[in-house]
């Protein structure tokens, strides 16, 4: 996978403890700013006229601390339930899922060893923002098969106003300086709604895209 930008996430050879305070960080703006609650729309979008006769397997690729795993396990588990499954290019992201009770392992995102409907349910948060148009065509076509019911891809909404309100909210909120300078250049390297659909279209995809609070945008299909 290419990085669009520099960001600590991006280099597998980041300091560890600053991995790890950068994804608590976001776990927070995840509660608070969309991130959890986009994938939980998008799954139930999804799922809404499935019937599951045991638990679903949900692989999140590129899953930080798995926070948004635990989150939409815990929202669905009347209706669907899920299990969750976890992949980082990151060996303190997926320690830190493993010590969440979360199975996870260290690979490479665009070459997960998994055959076809290898799972069923993939879902991918605010990593196609970090790679260069191509590189995001190819990696959309790269997991797309793995489901077998469908695929969720929640990202950022470029704009000024959301750039502003990351960089002022994250320093009342005590963030990291690495973690607040990341957070601004993410949303800069965000989509707009055309933009993130044209994306799918070029991977190939027949998807859904829609606006979600909190900056948020949500593609999902079903496979």
């Amino acid at each position: 996978m290419t990085p669009r930008v520099p960001e600590t996430l991006d280099r597998r050879d980041a300091e560890p403890a600053l991995v790890r305070r950068t994804l608590a960080d976001l776990s927070v703006s995840n509660a608070l700013f969309g991130g959890r609650q986009a994938v939980h729309w998008g799954l139930s979008r999804l799922l809404e006229d499935a019937r599951a006769a045991g638990p679903l397997t949900v692989l999140d690729v590129g899953a930080g601390m798995g926070d948004i795993l635990l989150h939409v396990q815990r929202r669905l588990a009347a209706r669907w339930p899920l299990r969750p499954v976890a992949v980082d290019h990151l060996r303190p992201a997926a320690r830190l899922c493993h010590d969440a009770g979360i199975p996870a392992a260290v690979g490479d995102l665009a070459r997960l060893p998994l055959g076809d409907r290898a799972v069923d349910l993939v879902v991918v948060s605010q990593v196609l923002h970090h790679l260069a148009p191509a590189a995001a065509a190819a990696f959309l076509r790269h997991i797309a098969p793995l489901a077998r019911v469908g695929v969720v891809v929640a990202d950022l909404r470029r704009s000024p106003v959301a750039q502003a309100g990351i960089w002022t909210v994250s320093h009342l909120l005590g963030f990291h300086p690495v973690t607040r300078r990341d957070g601004v250049a993410s949303v800069g390297y965000g989509f707009t709604t055309a933009e993130l659909a044209a994306l799918c279209r070029e991977a190939g995809l027949r998807a859904q895209v829609a606006r979600r609070p909190g900056w948020r945008l949500v593609a999902w299909w079903r496979s």
